[in-house]
């Protein structure tokens, strides 16, 4: 059974890629890093739908915890298929109110984490020669919001990030892509008061926000054979936001 691991796949994003992977027929491994009850609901959905997985805790910013994360996806199913690089967060504020803490999560998270499980996944991906490594990355990683500029930055990282290992992983088989998703309806926009909602749409030229099953199935179609010659690419699904 083809297996995926997929970061930060607790709620949101996540684990609507895992519960999508899992109706392709991938085994799912469900990484999170502090609610158990949580993945454990993620897994729950993914079993509910015939789908196949385990739950699995490691904070990747921690580089063993990486790659004990994929050592055991390995050791459970015998390989590693799909890399879902998903955990991340957001810690808005403008340049003078920047603080040094919220810089450092970011960048760990964001960015580091990325890299320690494509590293580890890698490795386990050069032995048969294939394998798909996937990044969420957003559109803030090109577009100028006021606030955003660490996130902006770490999501510009993994477009680069993306590109190069793309080139770099090519003759071993293995595609580099990445999903830079607009606003999609998650909790971060559950939080939102509803006038900044009402801005928010009224910038989006479809005038509603996408949804995390839409992003899981862009994620699903770059895993897929249909797209076996897609590599280094960034693929945007924003609603038209950032035209």
């Amino acid at each position: 059974m083809k297996t995926a691991v997929i970061t930060g796949a607790s709620r949101g994003i996540g684990r609507a890629c895992a519960v999508r992977l899992a109706k392709d027929g991938y085994a799912v491994v469900i990484n999170y890093s502090r609610s158990e009850e949580e993945a454990q609901k993620a897994l729950d959905i993914v079993k509910a739908n015939g789908g196949e997985g385990m739950i699995y805790r490691a904070d990747v910013t921690d580089p063993e915890q990486a790659k004990a994360l994929i050592r055991e996806a390995e050791k459970a199913y015998g390989q590693i298929d799909v890399l879902v690089n998903n955990a991340g967060m957001v810690k808005d504020a403008y340049l003078l109110m920047l603080e040094t803490k919220s810089l450092d999560k970011c960048f760990d998270l964001n960015v580091k984490g990325y890299f320690y499980c494509a590293q580890a996944a890698a490795l386990k991906m050069f032995r048969k020669k294939s394998g798909v490594i996937i990044n969420m990355s957003s559109v803030s990683g090109d577009m100028a919001l006021a606030g955003q500029s660490v996130y902006s930055a770490t999501k510009g990282a993994i477009n680069s990030m993306t590109r190069v290992l793309a080139r770099e992983l090519g003759e071993r088989g293995i595609r580099v892509n990445a999903v830079a998703p607009g606003f999609i309806e998650t909790e971060m926009i559950d939080v939102l008061p509803p006038d900044k909602k009402e801005e928010y749409l009224k910038a989006v030229p479809m005038h509603r926000f996408g949804t995390a099953d839409e992003v899981a199935n862009v994620v699903s179609w770059l895993a897929s054979n249909a797209c076996a010659y897609v590599t280094g690419q960034i693929i945007t699904m924003d609603g038209g936001l950032s035209l």
